[in-house]
């Protein structure tokens, strides 16, 4: 069975990009820097994201280009033993987010049409928030949404890695970029909206401590779609000829950008009307929807807000599903298509479960937890954060030599920043992010 390839370099790192960037730069990253001191936390975050979020990103880029296989295949072929088990956890951990991330992406689809019908014409947070908690916790409305966005991302897989994924992604992102520009213009131009710009660009670092890089840390790792497997699929895809670093480089500068940009579309707008920027996963459902209501033409931005968080949640999707099918079509040697719909099937049942948790399931807890809470907790507390342990240190320790003839494409490509990429998987990363387990357990 011929395996796919991205048809070109840009079309790569748009779909990377598109992996990458997801809810959590959009929704999840201004709530977390309003959560964290504001500009303190942004330039910490950047540094981290530069640092090791790069190297660890290259890394899963290394592993899928040299194996040119599933992660489960990539770590098996590349050495056997146990490290496979590391893979598979990434394949689990694809599915158990992609079970609940595509709920969290149906409500998105919804708040565009609730957002254009005008039921969120006021400036009551509290009107609201009821409104946002009747929604979610309803039975059947959310399931409608969640099986429109699982569709969308089964048709998008379907398509294969070219016509698919790479076709779906040169035109989402860019789309993605200027709703993101339009709606940072209007907001860094309504009156009081230079409070909540400084407040995020101007850093105050007395408030700069373990807590506040501990969790930078795990916005960077999170935000970067690291320790899941995703990138190494992709990377798996790539052609030997195209220049590993670079492509690294590229793919983390966008999704740093569309996260910067996201904290200028939210937080001014946000101070400029009076609204709590420490408001948690609230602010974008709740909270914005209020600040759409008391901004001119807010319905129009609105409806642009909700696009554009359907779309970075569907790149990322793509990528969740591409996961699992890569190791089935791999690993189990199934057809794309009936891989692509068993899985999606499957994953959309249990993505039932996580929505009826919020309502008339909230009395069935694991470990004290919803259905919803606990498959976020475990994958992105747990398996993402091991998993991101294992890359590090498979690639600094068990095949260096190889992951480096695969990130200088043979020696052919310069790569100026090898020792310190060698370094940082070593040593740096697999503690930085045993931090992040640590600290989430």
């Amino acid at each position: 069975m011929q395996r796919g390839h991205w048809g070109s370099r840009l079309g790569f790192i748009l779909a990377a990009t598109g992996s990458a960037v997801g809810l959590g730069n959009v929704w999840k990253f201004p709530y977390t820097v309003g959560n964290n001191g504001g500009g303190a936390f942004l330039i910490v975050y950047l540094a981290i994201v530069l640092t090791i979020g790069v190297s660890v990103m290259l890394a899963e880029f290394s592993i899928g280009r040299a194996a040119e296989r599933s992660p489960v295949g990539a770590f098996s072929k590349l050495k056997g033993g146990y490290w496979p088990a590391a893979g598979f956890l990434g394949v689990i951990a694809s599915f158990a987010i992609l079970s609940f991330y595509s709920v969290v992406g149906g409500w998105t689809i919804a708040y565009i049409f609730k957002s254009a019908s005008g039921l969120f014409a006021t400036a009551d947070a509290e009107t609201l928030g009821g409104l946002f908690g009747g929604f979610i916790s309803s039975t059947a409305e959310p399931l409608v949404y969640h099986a429109v966005f699982m569709a969308l991302t089964m048709g998008v897989v379907l398509g294969g890695v070219h016509k698919g994924i790479e076709r779906t992604c040169t035109v989402l992102l860019p789309m993605l970029f200027i709703i993101l520009v339009i709606l940072a213009i209007r907001s860094v131009t309504l009156p009081g909206a230079m409070e909540g710009l400084a407040f995020y660009l101007v850093p105050d670092f007395s408030k700069i401590n373990a807590d506040v890089v501990g969790n930078a840390l795990g916005q960077a790792f999170f935000s970067l779609s690291l320790g899941m497997g995703a990138l190494i699929t992709y990377g798996s895809y790539l052609s030997h000829k195209e220049n590993l670093s670079r492509a690294a480089i590229w793919v983390t500068l966008a999704d740093m950008s569309v996260a910067v940009i996201s904290g200028l579309v939210i937080l001014p707008a946000v101070f400029a009307f009076g609204f709590d920027p420490t408001e948690g996963p609230g602010l974008v459902f709740i909270t914005l929807p209020a600040v759409f209501g008391q901004m001119p033409a807010g319905v129009v931005f609105a409806v642009l807000f909700f696009m554009l968080l359907t779309i970075a949640a569907l790149t990322s999707s793509v990528s969740l599903l591409e996961v699992v099918i890569a190791y089935l079509i791999d690993e189990r040697k199934m057809r794309r298509a009936p891989a692509a719909i068993g899985a999606g099937t499957l994953i959309f049942i249990v993505g039932i479960a996580c929505s009826l948790s919020m309502g008339v399931w909230s009395d069935f807890t694991i470990a004290g937890m919803n259905i919803f809470d606990f498959m976020d907790y475990s994958s992105s507390n747990v398996m993402l954060p091991v998993g991101g342990i294992a890359i590090s240190l498979f690639v600094g320790w068990v095949i260096l030599p190889r992951a480096t003839q695969e990130a200088t494409s043979q020696g052919t490509q310069p790569f100026v920043w090898v020792k310190g990429w060698q370094f940082i998987c070593r040593y740096v990363a697999p503690i930085a992010i045993a931090w992040i387990l640590i600290s989430g357990i």
